[in-house]
């Protein structure tokens, strides 16, 4: 019995030992994800205070960037995850107030962390949709910092992001893609202007930047949403082999009123109250654009 007592000690040890060196190799590649610095060259957009660019920038992000569902509607930011065993991670508070980060970024900068995901000290931001917002135009850019820019002070300091055990092993896995910058091209160049108007191109400029792509996938097929949980609800097919037997007006009133055409509601994780905002030429764009994609069978992303 004490050989045996002995044994088991030693298992026991042995097990706690490599249980302590897993841990600690999980916690250095994860911490190596989380502090990487990331380079693309900081370029200037137009910035403006005229009502017509206010105007825009305020419909960017809400209707089409959907910017205010992480960082609210003043923009004073919020906690968008917290979880014991992931997590919790803040979107930041944008403006001049006690706890926001505006007055930190130039210009150049904020236009950097909207496109690449990079902030102000190299390091990648977490959960940012740059991967959907690198193809954002110059002068859209410049439409979103001026009407950030244009908004009051909010005192909100919020608590810091933190990565618990199983979200840092779940990164140190490479199964947790809440790091853009680690995955776009960051020597793509946006064009300077993107002419709004009803054409195909411009409804591909609208499921890009919009996040359909992001949900749905470049393909735009659906299935499962890359890093959520098991039982989130995949993402539908929007290409013409999943919305072939709607009209033009009943996916314009499901992206309006979240129903589909026979009453069921969409998942709550749609958001279609942002898209029910989009005008009726983004909306006609959009519509134009999903009707010309490849069909692909659904899950295919």
């Amino acid at each position: 019995m004490p050989r045996l007592k002995r044994v088991i000690s030693v298992v026991l040890a042995s097990v706690g030992a490599i249980g302590l060196m897993a841990a600690g190799t999980v916690y250095g590649v994860s911490t190596t994800a989380l502090t990487k610095a990331y380079d693309a060259p900081l370029r200037d957009v137009p910035v403006s205070s005229d009502s017509a660019t206010l105007a825009r920038g305020a419909h960017l992000v809400t209707a089409v960037g959907k910017c205010v569902d992480c960082h609210s509607a003043d923009f004073g930011g919020k906690v968008v995850i917290d979880d014991p065993a992931l997590g919790r991670i803040r979107a930041s508070n944008l403006t001049t107030g006690r706890g926001g980060v505006l007055g930190n970024y130039t210009d150049a900068q904020l236009a950097r962390a909207i496109r690449h995901g990079i902030k102000r000290d190299g390091r990648g931001a977490l959960i940012m949709p740059s991967d959907d917002w690198i193809t954002l135009a110059d002068e859209d850019v410049g439409a979103i910092i001026s009407y950030i820019r244009s908004l009051p002070a909010v005192d909100r300091e919020l608590a810091a992001t933190v990565l618990r055990p199983i979200g840092r092993t779940l990164l140190a896995a490479g199964q947790l893609p809440i790091i853009p910058a680690a995955r776009i091209d960051h020597s793509m160049r946006a064009s300077a202007v993107m002419p709004v108007d009803s054409s195909v191109a411009y409804g591909k400029y609208m499921a890009d930047v919009g996040g359909c792509t992001g949900c749905h996938g470049p393909s735009l097929s659906g299935g499962k949403i890359p890093g959520t949980p098991p039982d989130f609800k995949p993402a539908s097919n929007l290409t013409p082999e999943g919305i072939g037997r709607l009209t033009d007006a009943q996916l314009e009133s499901v992206l309006r009123t979240g129903r589909r055409p026979d009453g069921s509601e969409l998942d709550a994780f749609m958001p279609w109250r942002y898209t029910a905002l989009l005008t009726p030429v983004e909306m006609r764009a959009l519509i134009k654009y999903l009707r010309t994609v490849d069909a692909k069978p659904y899950g295919g992303r």
